[in-house]
């Protein structure tokens, strides 16, 4: 039996404004404020260069299980001196449209230098980096790192954060033993702690049983 994807849009007549914050979603910093964050995709630090749709203020959102479940991570690392910061969460879905016109655009390379120095973005639908839909829009799925506690300084992964290569893939060997080790301790917790990984991002985890698994919203972030 196929199953019934929802998208959740409002009418044009309403306009993106009319669209609110779903009630099954929450601010993480409402559940444990002392999760960093830093939503790249609110500022000029990304792989287009600008701030993207939908993307109004620097906070996270996140569905209820999704944002307790981070809590839960955030307890044990304390105990190491670590903690997590999120890069993006709930990501509405006129961002994701925002991308994938971006991508059509093949003569924008402002930030090919940094995030796919070898990658044509002519590649970038083929080789899996954009997509017409994100499992973030479903709201149960993190971009997230490592910091030490103390001084907020992320753990070295060995690749930068939205980084189109091979680089960025969880197993790639051409980094240090120490980047290896930081890569996988993320790996091991979010595991043990209800996240799948993905294989083709170090950064990215998405709830073994998230509550939406066929929706994918468009309120926006604010």
């Amino acid at each position: 039996m196929k199953k019934i994807i929802v998208f959740l849009f409002i009418g044009c007549a309403f306009g993106i404004s009319a669209q609110k914050m779903h009630k099954d979603f929450v601010y993480l910093s409402d559940v444990d404020a002392s999760i960093k964050n830093e939503l790249r995709y609110f500022s000029n630090q990304n792989f287009i260069g600008k701030p993207i749709d939908g993307y109004k203020k620097d906070c996270v959102i996140l569905t209820k299980q999704s944002a307790e479940a981070l809590k839960k991570i955030q307890t044990i690392l304390k105990k190491e001196g670590l903690g997590l910061k999120v890069f993006d969460a709930y990501r509405p879905q006129q961002a994701v449209n925002h991308f994938v016109r971006w991508a059509r655009v093949l003569n924008d390379t402002l930030m090919k230098k940094e995030y796919y120095p070898n990658v044509p973005k002519s590649q970038l639908f083929q080789q899996g980096f954009i997509a017409s839909k994100s499992g973030h829009t479903r709201g149960s799925t993190v971009d997230i790192t490592l910091i030490k506690l103390n001084t907020g300084e992320e753990l070295d992964m060995g690749s930068a954060y939205d980084f189109f290569g091979e680089e960025s893939h969880p197993f790639y060997k051409k980094i240090t033993k120490k980047q290896q080790e930081n890569r996988l301790y993320l790996r091991k917790i979010m595991l043990e702690n209800g996240f799948n990984p993905y294989d083709n991002e170090w950064w990215h985890f998405t709830l073994k049983n998230e509550p939406f698994p066929d929706t994918y919203f468009n309120f926006p972030i604010e």
